[in-house]
């Protein structure tokens, strides 16, 4: 077994097909899931090994990589079973928000090599971004072997302060959902306008996600992608009187993006 996935929900699922479309085979990956409906659909599905327990792994099970892919407020329960992997030889990865790397040491043991990542949920249609951050133990080799795990679901970041990781999850990581309201409240501002509202809907969506990807293709900075579609005098210069007056928009998403930094570090403890 060269890889352990511990969850293999809607996260650990998208990663894990990433893996087998990229390096790893079936063969090479074990996932620990106790949902027997989800665990079916993975071995059907994907051909992998699915146990319900790590205490279905043998005794002589030595994942070169464990990834915790289980939901935080289930880690306490889950983590201990994997101690006994830890060594030079085990990299653990963990995408579980508000667990540092001294949890995982206190559970895992202060010599364990552990990645804490922050992915946020487009990696589902493998369009996420996952920050990671390294601790000590992580020798070079390992970081690298991480970041291309992380790469099958979207971009790859790193940073080197921890700290750093409250405001990874509060950008990218709640970043999608700052995104759907604004499509949720074009959408009104189309029905108020007289459009239907299946129609305001659609356009809304379309243009979100139409404008997210020009702006993935594209070289230019977002400033300038605005400036390109605005022109003076035109209906679009006018809108943007009304969102960049006084710096108002800027000053919600500051303050928004501190308060989810502010939340993060509190549930991090």
């Amino acid at each position: 077994m060269k890889l352990l996935l511990v969850g293999g929900g809607k996260m650990g699922g998208a990663m894990l097909e990433g893996w087998l479309n990229g390096s790893l085979t079936p063969a090479d990956v074990t996932v620990v899931e106790p949902s027997a409906d989800a665990a079916a659909a993975l071995s059907r599905n994907l051909g992998v090994t699915c146990v319900a327990d790590a205490s279905d792994l043998g005794a002589d099970a030595a994942p070169e990589t464990v990834v915790l892919a289980v939901k935080p407020q289930m880690m306490d329960d889950a983590l201990p079973a994997y101690a006994r992997f830890t060594g030079p030889h085990c990299l653990f990865v963990s995408i579980a928000a508000g667990k540092t790397i001294s949890y995982f040491e206190k559970h895992l043991g202060s010599e364990a090599a552990i990645v804490r990542a922050m992915p946020n949920t487009p990696a589902a249609v493998g369009r996420g971004v996952t920050v990671g951050c390294p601790n000590a133990h992580v020798s070079e080799s390992q970081r690298v072997w991480a970041d291309e795990l992380l790469a099958a679901v979207g971009e790859v970041a790193w940073v080197e302060d921890e700290d750093q990781i409250d405001a990874v999850t509060a950008l990218s990581g709640g970043g999608p959902a700052y995104v759907f309201l604004l499509a949720e409240v074009m959408t009104e501002a189309g029905v108020q306008a007289g459009l239907p509202a299946d129609l305001a809907m659609r356009l809304a969506r379309v243009t979100v996600s139409g404008a997210g990807e020009l702006m993935h293709q594209s070289s230019d900075e977002p400033a300038t992608l605005r400036k390109n579609v605005t022109s003076p005098g035109g209906t679009t210069a006018e809108a943007l009187k009304i969102l960049m007056a006084d710096g108002a928009l800027q000053s919600l998403m500051t303050k928004a993006i501190a308060a989810a930094t502010r939340r993060s570090k509190e549930l991090a403890g």
